[in-house]
């Protein structure tokens, strides 16, 4: 009895790895690249992984339902970096994901911000 069981648990972790997209190895570099974690157990490493999945698909979606891209089934930077600014839920990445701007508009906004400093 007490193999079937073990048999069972691992029937269960090749099938919930094959639930997942991201390679774990990659998450485990990342999650152990940070200097408070020193060991990293197999189901939090999972469970971060999946979420992750989760996360970046809900970002996607979202880009793309709010995106200009319905009508070529594409999603682009621009519809990720507007979802970014718009949604509350994703405002964290507005430093990561910043809207891509002309650097000739951001001299004239910087000049523009310059003067209005010299004025006061």
């Amino acid at each position: 009895m007490k193999m079937s069981a073990n048999t069972a648990d691992k029937d269960n972790n090749v099938s919930t790895n094959k639930n997942i997209s991201l390679p774990i190895s990659r998450v485990r570099l990342i999650m152990k690249s940070s200097p408070d974690v020193s060991s990293i157990n197999q189901e939090a490493l999972f469970l971060t992984t999946k979420a992750t999945e989760l996360f970046v698909q809900y970002l996607a979606v979202s880009s793309f339902n709010n995106g200009s891209g319905k009508g070529s089934k594409s999603l682009s930077y621009s519809d990720l970096a507007s979802t970014a600014e718009e949604k509350d839920t994703f405002h964290f990445l507005t430093d990561i994901l910043p809207k891509k701007i002309l650097a000739g508009d951001y001299l004239k906004t910087l000049e523009q911000i310059e003067d209005e400093e010299a004025d006061i």
